[in-house]
Parts: structure tokens; C-alpha cells; sequence
């Protein structure tokens, strides 16, 4: 035994003399100090990385079999319906590949939300960590980029013409709206240029971005070290061999409690994998279970679940402004909508970073921005009414009241002192 110790030691230490593997373990596993107070809302950063692997793994293997063809083979349906009809009826557990792909997409949305709403609870977007959040975001646009393009790849009723609507969106922007749809399309009309450029940025393009904002955002946090739930700075009370008093390494500890958070949520994902891979609509819509069809408009359109609450803002810009269309100034609000995030490092100014301390200001336009959420998610997949309409207006008031008031709000708000050590363990230990 000790032989075989010997040679995997020598195996080790010739590695290292060519790849940093040890110092890069210690540096993000054994060796970085994590706070010893994280609690359930810590699980869903590992599990965006563990959503990120299976989107890439089920992708691969569903690009093995799928052609972004839009021209009719000889039954007359679409080739690249067809193809999805072929991977889920004839490629041995192609179902199961699809249904792990479309559900993934629903599953990183929500967990990248509880992510966000994390850091906006215990205020990991502020000083020393802007750089991270701002990566943060950038990955958000990237996902919501990757999960538009793949959107149309099955080329259903619902996949068309949602494309349709979004496309045309930017033909609203002056001068250059019409020459922008023009070139996002391919052509005068939603089509085959269309599906294989979305193709190319779904399975090639984004994702490489993405990958590398996910590396970037990693770097970065364990460059100035993870937030918790106090707000406080771990790194300022060390030990005599610089150790942080209120830290525990992140392996072998958090990587055990993280893989408890991926059981859980491996036996919610596989039940509604095996069990209501549609979820009553909103994972996989009943429209898209038909091939495209440029003659007949379905119903109603509306976008995925995850995008409804920019669509709703979209659609409550009902009025022109400075003589421009009313459609303008909804793609404004709408981009306007998920970019502001980015900015919440600066607007904040409350002395206390986490909800624990703050007071009742911030805990109340958070609640309310929450709510706005919320029913803008729901209004969003309904057809628009005039009451309807007026309730969107009222959230997407709320909505933007919540960053834009930020900077009033939060300096007056009245917050509890933060202490000098973290106050609990996270294990049920107090200090």
C-alpha cells in the first residue's frame, strides 16, 4: 500500500510541476475560508453550477441528433420539429435527454433568481464585491440570451412565433430598429436564416461567453472571499496564522452541505422530469407541441414563464412619449427592467449590508418589489385586459420605485448595529 502511496505522490508532484492542481485546490477547496454561518439561501450558487453542467451535457447529445432545418421533409413538417419528434420517440432515452434539457431551463432560471434574491437579502452585492455582482448580471443576460435562441430551436407554434414578436420588438428603435430585425432574422422573415443563426448563438456562441463569466464570477468571489448572512467581513479578525476566526474551509465542509442541497433538489428535478415534465404548461407549452406555422397565429402569445415579468413591463408602456411609439419606450422599460440590477452597488447607501440590520424602509419597498414581481410573472402569461394593464402599470411602478428610490430610502433608513463577529455558526451553534 505504501508503494502504491509512493507512486501516486510522484504522480502528484510531477503534475504540479507542470499544472498549478495543488495550489489551485488549496486556494478554492481546503485552503479558502468561507464564513461558518451560511445558510439555505448558500445552496443555490453550486446549484447553478450544477443546472450549468447538465445544460451543457443533455446539449450535447440533443445537438447529435437535431437539425436546425426549417424547410418541410415529405410529410410536410418541419425538419427541425421533426427531428425533436425523433429525439424523443426513436433515440434510445432521447425523452429523458429532452425533458432533462427543458427542464434545466426552467430549473436555472429559479435558482438563479433565489440566487439574486439572496444577494439582495444580505447585501453581497456592496463593497468589496461590486466586480462579482457585475459579473453576476452579465451571466443573467447571457442566460436569458441562450434561452431565447434556444427557444425557437424546436420550431413549434409557440417557438415561432414568440420569436416573431420579440424579433419585431426591435424594429421599434429608431433609424436602426428596421436594419437590426432585418439582420437578428436572417431575412425579411423569421426562417431558416433565423434558426440556424439562434442555433449557432445557442449551442456555440453564448455558451462560451457564459462558461467564462461563470469563471470570472468564481475568481472573483474567492479573490475578496463569500458574503453571510451578518454582512460581516470575516477576513478583518484572523488568527496568529491568518486564519479567520469566523471561517471554516469550504472542503470538506461546505462541499458536504452543498451536496446534501444537490440530493434535494436532484429528487425534485428528476419528479418533475419523470412525472410533469410540462408543469401544467409553463415548463413546455401545449402550443408547441405543434409544428411552426406562419398561416395560422396561435391564440395568445406569451414568452416563458422566466421572462413574463419583463414582457408585462413591455406591454404596460401604453402611451408615445416625445412623439416616439409607445412600443420604443416598452423595450426601453423592458431592457431598462433586467439591466438596473447592475447598478444596485451604487444606489445602495445604507450602512448595514444585511437585512438583519436594516430597517423597516428597505425590508418594506423589498417586500413590495418582490410582490410587483410576482404579479407581473403572473400577468405576464395572461392576455392583456384594461384592468390588467393598469395593475402592470401600478408593478412596474413598484418595480423601478425600488432601485431608482434606493439611494433616499436606504440612507434614511434606520439600522440596528452590525457586531464585530458573526453570530452564529450556521450549525445551530451560537457564539
Amino acid at each position: 500500500m505504501s508503494a502504491v502511496n509512493t507512486k501516486l505522490k510522484d504522480l502528484l508532484g510531477w503534475v504540479d510541476e507542470r499544472f498549478p492542481l495543488t495550489s489551485n485546490w488549496k486556494a478554492h477547496l481546503s485552503e479558502y475560508y468561507a464564513p461558518k454561518n451560511f445558510n439555505f439561501w448558500y445552496f443555490f450558487g453550486s446549484l447553478a453550477l450544477l443546472v450549468l453542467v447538465i445544460q451543457i451535457v443533455t446539449g450535447i447529445f440533443l445537438v447529435m441528433h437535431f437539425k436546425p432545418d426549417a424547410s418541410l421533409n415529405a410529410a410536410g413538417v418541419p425538419v427541425a420539429f421533426a427531428s425533436v419528434e425523433y429525439i424523443m420517440r426513436d433515440v434510445p432515452w432521447g425523452w429523458l435527454i429532452r425533458y432533462m434539457h427543458s427542464t434545466g431551463a426552467s430549473a436555472f432560471f429559479i435558482v438563479v433568481y433565489m440566487h439574486m434574491f439572496r444577494g439582495m437579502l444580505y447585501g453581497s452585492y456592496r463593497k468589496p464585491r461590486e466586480l462579482i455582482w457585475i459579473f453576476g448580471m452579465l451571466i443573467f443576460l447571457c442566460l436569458m440570451a441562450e434561452a431565447f435562441f434556444g427557444y425557437l430551436l424546436p420550431w413549434g407554434q409557440m417557438s415561432y412565433w414568440g420569436a416573431q414578436v420579440i424579433v419585431n420588438l426591435f424594429s421599434a428603435i429608431p433609424f436602426v430598429g428596421p436594419d437590426l430585425s432585418l439582420w437578428i432574422r436572417g431575412d425579411y422573415v423569421v426562417g431558416d436564416a433565423t434558426l440556424n443563426r439562434f442555433f449557432a448563438f445557442h449551442v456555440i456562441a453564448v455558451p462560451l461567453v457564459l462558461v467564462g463569466l461563470v469563471v470570472a464570477h468564481i475568481l472573483a468571489l474567492h479573490e475578496v472571499g463569500s458574503n453571510n448572512p451578518d454582512g460581516i467581513e470575516i477576513k478583518k479578525k484572523k488568527d496568529a496564522k491568518g486564519i479567520p476566526l469566523d471561517g471554516i474551509p469550504f472542503h470538506p465542509y461546505y462541499t458536504v452541505k452543498d451536496i446534501m442541497g444537490v440530493v434535494v433538489f436532484l429528487m425534485v428535478f428528476s419528479l418533475i422530469v419523470f412525472f410533469a415534465p410540462e408543469v401544467g404548461g409553463y415548463f413546455l407549452e401545449y402550443n408547441n407541441f405543434f409544428p411552426a406555422n406562419p398561416m395560422q397565429t396561435p391564440p395568445h402569445i406569451a414568452p416563458v414563464w422566466y421572462f413574463t415579468p419583463f414582457y408585462s413591463i413591455l406591454r404596460a408602456v401604453t402611451y408615445p412619449l416625445f412623439g416616439i411609439d409607445a412600443k420604443f419606450w416598452g423595450v426601453v422599460a423592458m431592457g431598462a427592467s433586467a439591466m438596473i440590477f447592475v447598478l444596485l452597488p451604487w444606489l445602495d447607501r445604507s450602512p448595514a449590508k444585511s437585512i438583519r440590520y436594516r430597517g423597516p424602509i428597505y425590508k418594506t419597498f423589498l417586500a413590495a418589489f418582490v410582490i410587483s414581481f410576482f404579479v407581473l410573472g403572473y400577468l405576464g402569461v395572461l392576455p392583456p385586459t384594461p384592468v390588467r394593464t393598469l395593475v402592470s402599470q401600478i408593478c412596474s411602478v413598484i418595480y423601478f420605485a425600488f432601485f431608482l428610490l434606493m439611494p433616499i430610502y436606504s440612507s434614511i433608513d434606520k439600522c440596528k448595529p452590525e457586531p464585530d463577529r458573526v453570530t452564529s455558526s450556521g450549525h445551530g451553534v451560537k457564539k
